[in-house]
């Protein structure tokens, strides 16, 4: 008698996982079912920026996989239809045509809980007229383009300065749009320390997008036709033919929620190494919907990007299909770009170190990212935290132009062995003019560290 995989989710974490485990379990073993509410599967949200401003294709060229792809590998995937209630004792889910609005329940031996993430949409007066976008899925990815085929004018209000807000500016500045970032807090990018922060925001200013920090949004205001006119704040108001999200996201577990299963302080769901939800052994869930163990601190974090999606998806996979894998946990690595300025950071933020009781040294250089003889050698900003006394590695922060941002990996592999500054300064990195100087920057700034330890000593 077989058994019966559910699944809730197409994306990423949902469509690895139910492929992995048809690829270990034929189907007179294993019977997948497998639930979208929307029409794509498979495909790559973080590139729904660069669709907007036109270095790729969509959405189709996003798509790493098809619903009929699926189908024909042995998955019962049935799009446009939404799970709204599980039923953890019954060991079933309640499904519901999108469509039609015809409901009825499936059974599992196993589940899978892929639900996402959610972007923050603040209840805001105006927050829904039309002109007002949030970018998670490729259908958000669809309806904000064709808003801009749509607006006569170019102006452009991006609400938040994250990852999300940067990528869509960048994107906007792209299609000829005059954008102006409206952000609460001092600086972009609140995943860097403030230092770091204020040299992402000086580029920006200096590509031309207008920066108004310490800023909340209070309402946005629409024109006599119901559309978005402006954005308004305490101080002023901005004018908007266009205005996207870019606050972050929330996991989307309120499905989850509602069944009784254990949400963590971000309210993502909390499951073990093998990445069974924390008390229910044939509950999975994996990605943007939850919570992962930050190797540095010791607690759980919030991260929604891709890479961890599709390892969530192998990991559980693999476990269903008669298996074991783990996930160990991250060190919070993460890369983004605005027009040529790259950014990069892992490990811990300054806060991050205090918050988790460490004490540290930091410190700051700058380099080039190539010999600076070479030409194109362009300048970047290393900030490099690690423990007092052991000289252990912490984090890094890295701002810059071409070749600044992914150099953050070494850093993100150092920090995942628990190497010591003084390690890293004999790592044998790759060298030639033309990708670095003798000394890369990351190992100049371990040098620098290596410094403010046995300094600290004294």
């Amino acid at each position: 008698m077989s058994e019966r995989l559910v699944v809730i989710g197409g994306d990423a974490t949902g469509m690895s996982a139910a492929s992995q485990a048809r690829r270990l379990k034929g189907q007179e073993e294993l019977e997948i079912v497998a639930f979208e509410r929307g029409r794509f599967t498979s495909y790559s949200a973080c590139g729904i920026p660069y669709w907007v401003g036109g270095d790729v294709d969509g959405p189709d060229g996003l798509i790493a996989r098809s619903p009929e792809e699926h189908r024909k590998r042995g998955i019962d995937l049935r799009t446009g239809t939404e799970v709204t209630e599980i039923d953890t004792e019954g060991r079933r889910v309640r499904a519901r045509s999108v469509d039609s609005g015809e409901e009825y329940w499936t059974s599992y031996d196993h589940l899978v809980i892929a639900t996402g993430a959610r972007p923050i949409r603040p209840q805001l007066p105006g927050i829904d007229a039309p002109g007002v976008h949030g970018v998670q899925t490729l259908g958000d990815g669809e309806t904000l383009l064709a808003s801009l085929r749509a607006t006569a004018g170019l102006r452009a209000v991006v609400v938040g300065a994250g990852y999300i807000g940067v990528e869509m500016a960048e994107a906007l500045i792209r299609k000829g749009y005059d954008v102006t970032m409206v952000n609460r807090a001092g600086q972009p990018m609140s995943t860097l320390d403030p230092d770091m922060g204020h040299l992402v925001g000086d580029a920006m200013t200096g590509m031309g997008i207008t920066m108004v920090n310490d800023a909340a949004v209070t309402e946005l205001l629409t024109g006599d036709d119901g559309r978005v006119r402006a954005v308004r704040t305490e101080a002023a108001e901005y004018p908007a033919d266009v205005v996207v999200l870019g606050i972050g996201v929330r996991p989307e577990t309120s499905l989850a929620g509602a069944a009784g299963l254990p949400l963590g302080p971000a309210g993502g769901l909390l499951t073990d190494l093998a990445m069974r939800v924390r008390g229910h052994e044939e509950i999975y869930a994996g990605g943007d919907c939850v919570e992962v163990l930050d190797i540095m601190s010791g607690s759980t974090r919030h991260i929604a990007l891709g890479t961890h999606a599709n390892k969530h998806g192998q990991i559980i996979g693999t476990n269903v299909g008669g298996g074991y894998a783990t996930f160990p946990g991250v060190v919070g690595t993460a890369v983004s770009k605005v027009c040529d300025l790259e950014i990069g950071r892992t490990g811990l933020r300054e806060k991050d170190a205090e918050a988790a009781g460490l004490q540290y040294v930091t410190v700051t250089i700058e380099s080039t990212s190539r010999a600076g003889y070479y030409p194109g050698a362009a300048t970047m900003t290393v900030k490099m935290l690690a423990e007092r006394r052991t000289g252990r590695l912490l984090g890094t922060q890295i701002v810059g132009r071409e070749g600044a941002g992914k150099r953050v990996d070494v850093a993100a592999v150092a920090l995942t062995a628990g190497m010591t500054v003084e390690r890293m300064t004999t790592l044998d990195l790759g060298y030639a003019p033309p990708f670095s100087p003798v000394w890369d920057p990351v190992l100049v700034a371990a040098r620098k560290a290596v410094r403010a330890v046995a300094a600290d000593h004294t």
